[in-house]
């Protein structure tokens, strides 16, 4: 088994973000294609979106709730949005599958289910990205997560671009079917496990991050603090991937950079503000000026 990788500023110089050409338009700095929120948390998405631009991707699209989508994009005038049908519960409604495809024809990254509070409309939507093989990098979290067991593995392994996972403790177990306690006690012999099992680079999130490839290939990054544990930084951190993606950076040059630059950005607002109550969306600021500081 190969040996645990250390995430630092060495690893990052040596693997260095795509950059865009000075005369570049924002379709050629990537697009990409958001699908989450529901009725009970109709701002998480927003975080989503705003950490993609933040790293760099030139134009997202935002596909959530109806009835979210006009304040979205009145708070967000930076983004497109497009209201899906919604259920009884406020969730994305099944059946939006022709809206999604005509969403993804031309984006160059889809990430799916931060907000989004039920497995059910992630699934549908899961379904429906990995049956029109989308070939655009795909990042799933959240809600996105807990619904693959055990149907959807065999159209994840089968992508031509590896899909990046990005699970805490709880999701994990319930992509590993076991318990929280399994995970907790070998964290690295889990992640590396759903890593192979999906065909995926997943990230297990926690104090120390771990990321793993599906043949073995692990990395550590133990910078992120305690701050870092409160509502939305998830949807920050897919954001940041998803963004690195559409810029066209590997999916494994994407994904640990965004490790990154979240636990950094949390870095900063602990050592400004103290170690605990800055917000998720205080991160974003950060990650401009740490992409560049490198």
């Amino acid at each position: 088994m190969a040996e645990t990788q250390p995430l630092d500023s060495g690893w990052l110089r040596a693997h260095p973000l795509p950059e865009p050409a000075t005369d570049a338009d924002k379709n050629e700095r990537g697009r990409v294609v958001a699908v989450g929120g529901s009725r009970t948390v109709p701002g998480g998405i927003r975080l989503t979106a705003e950490a993609a631009l933040r790293a760099g991707a030139g134009k997202v699209r935002v596909a959530t709730v109806a009835s979210a989508a006009i304040p979205l994009g009145v708070a967000m005038p930076e983004i497109a949005v497009f209201g899906l049908a919604e259920d009884d519960d406020g969730e994305i409604a099944g059946g939006c599958g022709e809206a999604l495809g005509k969403l993804t024809e031309r984006c160059d990254a889809i990430i799916v289910g931060p907000a989004i509070s039920g497995s059910g409309p992630a699934g549908a939507v899961v379904d429906h990205l990995l049956a029109a093989d989308c070939p655009a990098p795909l990042v799933l979290d959240a809600a996105a997560l807990t619904c693959l067991p055990p149907d959807r593995i065999r159209p994840l392994r089968e992508r031509r671009h590896p899909a990046v996972l990005t699970p805490h403790i709880g999701e994990m177990a319930g992509m590993l079917e076991c318990e929280a306690e399994a995970i907790e006690a070998d964290r690295a012999a889990a992640v590396r496990r759903a890593a192979e099992r999906f065909g995926a680079i997943c990230v297990l999130k926690g104090a120390t991050t771990l990321v793993a490839m599906p043949e073995g290939e692990l990395h550590a990054y133990a910078g992120g603090g305690v701050g870092l544990a409160t509502g939305g930084s998830g949807d920050v951190l897919a954001g940041i991937v998803s963004g690195l993606l559409a810029r066209g950076a590997e999916p494994l040059t994407a994904t640990l950079w965004a490790v990154w630059l979240h636990g950094e950005a949390g870095r900063r607002c602990a050592e400004r503000q103290g170690p605990l109550g800055f917000l998720a969306r205080e991160l974003l600021a950060h990650v401009p000026g740490l992409m560049r500081a490198v």
